[in-house]
């Protein structure tokens, strides 16, 4: 991964420490928080460290995420 990707993951990961009311957060927003931040890393994978690859794989994760979380 090259240094862009790093910064992309390190920022959703900061976006998501930064949620302190997880608690109080519904299923599907849980649901979105995991997925953008597992569609990121999944992204960066596939995208060889790529930010539009990173990018496109949080959207995609935050998407499906929340779906997930509706059906909860």
């Amino acid at each position: 991964m090259n240094i862009k990707a790093w910064i992309a993951v390190a920022a959703l990961s900061l976006g998501s420490v930064g949620c302190a009311t997880y608690e109080g957060m519904s299923s599907s927003e849980k649901g979105a928080l995991i997925g953008a931040g597992v569609g990121a890393v999944g992204g960066a994978a596939v995208s060889d460290g790529g930010v539009l690859g990173t990018a496109a794989g949080a959207a995609a994760g935050g998407l499906i995420g929340n779906e997930i979380g509706k059906r909860r």
